[in-house]
């Protein structure tokens, strides 16, 4: 009795869950054109959850499909606000083969099945959108940066499957 209801407990989790979880620790830092801005409150705030970090820090967010939005504060500069989108894993594929369109939508409702960067780089006083990182393994993905002569290099979205 006790092995069926393991087994269909476990036919009902994704893999994606299972291997990485629905949560994901995110690096934030500031920028600003004249470099490191340290000290600024930011809030992130997906469909999942509402999160709070002073940079440069580290915050535990739920993992989900849509976008993170992030706005930072810190006086004497313009607010930060970036769109971070969040990448498909690649188990994801897999776990439809493997896991079944069950495991599948597990990952998918709980966000398992989705990765966000792993470092957010906010321009102080700029709106960003940083398209999601490509779902593989240690590839940086460049992020578009409002156009002002003064800013710094790009904001980089390093990340990766787990």
């Amino acid at each position: 009795m006790m092995t069926a209801v393991l087994a269909g407990a476990s036919s009902l989790t994704g893999c994606a869950s299972i291997v990485s979880g629905t949560n994901q620790v995110v690096s934030v830092e500031t920028l600003h054109a004249s470099g490191p801005v340290t000290g600024a409150t930011c809030k992130l705030e997906n469909d999942k959850g509402v999160y709070y970090v002073t940079t440069p820090g580290t915050v535990t967010v739920h993992r989900a499909y849509g976008d993170m939005n992030v706005k930072c504060e810190k006086l004497g500069f313009d607010p930060g606000l970036a769109t971070i989108k969040s990448a498909t894993k690649g188990m994801m594929a897999g776990n439809i083969l493997v896991g079944g369109f069950i495991g599948a939508g597990v990952d998918a409702a709980t966000g398992a099945g989705y990765d966000y960067p792993t470092t957010f780089q906010i321009l102080m006083g700029q709106q960003t959108n940083v398209p999601a990182a490509a779902p593989q393994a240690a590839a940086p993905a460049a992020a578009a940066a409002a156009s002002a002569p003064a800013a710094p290099a790009a904001p980089v979205a390093q990340g990766g499957m787990n």
